[in-house]
């Protein structure tokens, strides 16, 4: 029932407005016992990543924070905007000068209900306790996505079956890319 709701929010958007976007995240008005049925756990991962809908234009990912953070990343060319259904979440914004490493540099929280945008080519790091739960909806579909290891000073563009963290799987990593430290 709840898939057919989505499908029927969701189907009609083609290339859709960042306003379009978020207005249709709100439509599904999702509740998280709707969303209880697609919840796993995620113990050696920032999170579980389900997707519950794809189409060539937007996709709908629901995520289950284990605790752990998750590495600063962009979205590739895609933009979208997260709902926080349970918990709170830190998302920390990070400015990134050419093959660099990215600099934090603002840190805002939100609390459940909130939603809040992920611009196209932005680079952030969310946190939040072990039972966070954000529905995530993108456009286009994310593809392209480059994740940053702070500590090694490098970024990797991953599969898209990656979430933001560093690959293990070296089928994950498309390219990796060594960056300098930031200048002083």
């Amino acid at each position: 029932m709840f898939e057919h709701h989505i499908s029927n929010c969701l189907r009609p958007l083609t290339k859709p407005s960042i306003e379009g976007l978020r207005q249709a995240l709100l439509k599904l008005n999702a509740t998280y016992d709707e969303l209880a049925p697609y919840i796993q756990s995620s113990s050696e991962k920032p999170y579980y990543r389900k997707l519950l809908f794809q189409s060539k234009h937007v996709e709908l990912l629901l995520m289950n924070w284990s605790g752990l953070d998750c590495a600063p990343h962009d979205h590739g060319n895609s933009y979208g905007w997260i709902q926080v259904i349970a918990g709170n979440v830190s998302n920390q914004l990070f400015k990134v000068q050419s093959n660099e490493l990215p600099e934090l540099f603002v840190e805002k929280y939100y609390k459940q209900g909130k939603t809040f945008f992920a611009p196209k080519k932005s680079v952030h790091r969310m946190e939040g306790n072990k039972g966070l739960l954000t529905l995530h909806l993108y456009a286009p579909p994310i593809s392209g996505m480059k994740v940053y290891d702070l500590k090694k000073c490098a970024a990797c563009v991953v599969s898209d079956d990656c979430g933001a963290w560093w690959p293990e799987d070296q089928k994950q990593r498309l390219k990796v890319i060594q960056l300098n430290e930031a200048p002083e």
